[in-house]
C-alpha cells in the first residue's frame, strides 16, 4: 500500500524520509543512540546515518509489501520528527495487527505518543479495517504501559521472562485491543 499522512491534531503523521526536502535520518540516529530508547527498542542496529537510512528504507519496504504503517509523528511547522508510531505485523485478510511506537528523547512526556497512537489505532480500525490490535512491551516500561492504558488496550497476559532488557530476563505485558 502507499503510505498515507494523517493530521493528528498536534502533529502530523507522515512517511519517515531522507530525501533533499526532508532527512529524518540525523533524528532517527539521536534516537537509537539513547540509552533508555536502546534499553526498551531491540532488534534494531542504528549507528550512524547510514544505518538510519537503512532503517527508514526497510519502513517504506514494509508500507509497500503491506507488512506494516510506519509513522514519523512531526511538528507541523517545521516536519521535526518527534516519534514514530505504526501498525506492524499486518494481516488485513484477518483483521489483525500490533502496535508499535517510540519516542525522541527530547520530546518523552508531552503525550505525543498517546495523541499519536490514538491517531494510528483509527486509521487502523477505520482505514484498514483492523478488529484487533496487540500492544507488547517489557513490564518495567513505564511509558509503555500508561500509552496502553490511555489508549484503551485491556492487558491480557504477562509473559514470563520473555525478554531481555540490559542482559536480563524480563517480563512481558501483552495487551489488545478489540472492535
Amino acid at each position: 500500500m502507499e503510505p498515507v499522512e494523517i493530521n493528528a491534531g498536534a502533529y502530523y503523521l507522515r512517511q519517515l524520509r531522507a530525501d533533499r526536502l526532508l532527512d529524518d535520518r540525523p533524528a532517527v540516529l539521536a534516537a537509537f543512540v539513547d540509552p533508555e530508547l536502546r534499553r526498551w527498542v531491540t532488534g534494531y542496529q542504528v549507528e550512524d546515518l547510514d544505518s538510519a537510512g537503512r532503517y527508514i528504507a526497510l519502513r517504506d519496504r514494509e508500507w509497500q509489501d503491506d507488512l506494516r504503517c510506519s509513522w514519523a509523528v512531526a511538528e507541523p511547522t517545521t516536519g521535526e520528527l518527534l516519534a514514530e508510531v505504526g501498525l506492524k505485523d499486518l494481516d488485513l485478510v484477518r483483521g489483525i495487527g500490533s502496535a508499535a511506537c517510540w519516542t525522541h528523547p527530547e520530546h518523552r512526556g508531552r503525550g505525543v505518543m498517546t495523541q499519536a497512537l490514538q491517531t494510528a489505532l483509527r486509521f487502523g480500525i477505520d482505514g484498514l479495517g483492523l478488529r484487533r490490535i496487540g500492544y507488547r512491551h517489557a513490564a518495567a516500561n513505564e511509558s509503555s504501559r500508561r500509552v496502553a492504558e490511555k489508549c484503551g488496550f485491556t492487558l491480557e497476559a504477562t509473559l514470563h521472562q520473555a525478554t531481555t532488557v540490559d542482559g536480563e530476563l524480563h517480563d512481558v505485558l501483552a495487551w489488545s485491543l478489540v472492535v
